[in-house]
């Protein structure tokens, strides 16, 4: 019954989303990504992560929020963002350092995936000390507590409304895979960057991914690129005459004539897997196989990059999936299938028969606890996949079974895990 229960739950999803009308979410700030991380020191970002009571703005972004800094990496430089999780409507808040001021204050914005809600927030890092609140000097003495406090907006608009942000504890560390579909989110929640592209990769950590799952395709002439759908449609670029199956055109026809829906351009594999590995934070990929054939030139990919990210300092799992019968015959069809990392989505006889490292079930499939127990004592990584629904998110990640989940709403993974106690 409750398989059954959940079915219908993914369903009704799908009809909504489908039933959805075109609309816009434009950012409303915009980030000098300036290199460095002015005042806020590693150990005052180190100090700043943390569960937060919200004590003033409750009624928007809920009762707790989860802190966390990520960074993006060019050449030698490195530039820090905060992003803040609040489990609300699968909020998030994104913010940059400002070096301009004597405090510690952070500019950005705050964003609602189920709608366009958005706008401008501006906060400053303060401490209350023998219960007053004073400027944050950079160390805690016994007793005090750290603060955020400040102002958001809407849209546009100038902050006016009061935001207060109270430390409660740490942020819970035990590890836990948050991968982002679609290379970070989907087109259609209207996020700064288009779904498999270059950019919106170098946004995921922002929106509290570890990792990403990539949709790999081939072109005509036999290019691996990041493409979903199997048809160049309206949904995912903007219109330039092309229609039909995206391996009908070589990959020269794509990178002149496509553009991504908010104009850029479609990656092959190994941009995508250089920015990972160049560029992020980022710790696993998993490669989405969408494609029916050959699977040998996606495999040398994967094992360049794993050199590469060995070769950088970076501990990066690149794991190719199974997610049919056809990509399971692309897999026993390579050399080497020994030194391939895959995952496998489909029976567990069949994950332990191909000596896949992880198993990848369905949400919809329920918690299969049995399941899942038995492969993680033969040793295997369990994930679920693609899960959007926050109270199946909370439930999954307390029930403490599942090495990670898959979804569209990284910020709603990220909050359920950070503050799970």
């Amino acid at each position: 019954m409750k398989r059954i229960y959940y079915v219908f739950i993914s369903l009704l999803i799908i009809a909504l989303n489908g039933c959805r009308k075109d609309y816009e979410a434009p950012v409303p700030y915009k980030f000098t990504n300036t290199p460095g991380s002015g005042r806020f020191s590693p150990s005052i970002r180190q100090t700043m992560e943390g569960v937060y009571a919200v004590t003033t703005g409750s009624g928007q972004f809920g009762d707790q929020v989860a802190l966390k800094w990520t960074y993006l990496l060019n050449g030698a430089d490195t530039t820090h963002y905060l992003s803040i999780f609040t489990g609300t409507d699968a909020g998030y808040f994104n913010f940059e350092g400002t070096s301009q001021t004597d405090s510690l204050v952070v500019n950005g914005y705050w964003r609602k995936l189920v709608n366009t809600s958005t706008g401008l927030v501006h906060l400053t890092v303060k401490m209350k000390h023998n219960g007053s609140v004073q400027p944050f000097n950079g160390s805690l003495a016994s007793g005090d507590t750290l603060l955020l406090t400040g102002l958001y907006g809407e849209k546009t608009a100038d902050p006016t409304q009061p935001l207060t942000l109270t430390y409660r504890r740490p942020l819970n560390q035990k590890p836990f895979s948050i991968l982002a579909h679609r290379s970070g989110g989907r087109t259609s929640d209207l996020l700064p960057a288009s779904e498999n592209s270059v950019e919106i990769i170098k946004l995921a950590s922002r929106l509290g991914a570890t990792g990403v799952e990539v949709d790999v395709r081939y072109t005509k002439d036999g290019v691996p690129i990041l493409y979903h759908d199997n048809t160049l449609n309206l949904r995912l670029i903007q219109k330039n005459g092309l229609t039909g199956a995206i391996e009908d055109y070589t990959y020269q026809q794509l990178s002149t004539m496509v553009r991504l829906i908010n104009g850029e351009k479609i990656p092959t594999l190994e941009e995508a897997l250089e920015t990972v590995v160049s560029n992020t934070s980022l710790s696993f990929v998993w490669l989405d196989t969408k494609y029916i054939g050959p699977m040998d030139k996606v495999q040398a990919i994967q094992q360049k990059y794993k050199q590469k990210a060995l070769l950088a300092g970076r501990n990066i799992r690149i794991i190719i999936g199974l997610p049919s019968t056809d990509a399971v015959a692309s897999y026993e069809g390579l050399a080497d299938k020994e030194n391939t990392p895959i995952l496998c989505e489909l029976d567990t006889a069949l994950t332990l028969s191909l000596g896949a490292r992880i198993w990848a079930p369905r949400w919809t499939l329920g918690p299969q606890t049995a399941e899942v127990l038995a492969m993680k004592a033969e040793g295997l990584t369990v994930f679920v996949w693609t899960l959007d629904e926050p109270e199946f998110i909370r439930e999954f990640i307390s029930q403490n079974h599942f090495d990670g989940i898959l979804s569209n709403y990284s910020p709603v993974v990220a909050y359920y895990h950070y503050v799970e106690q």
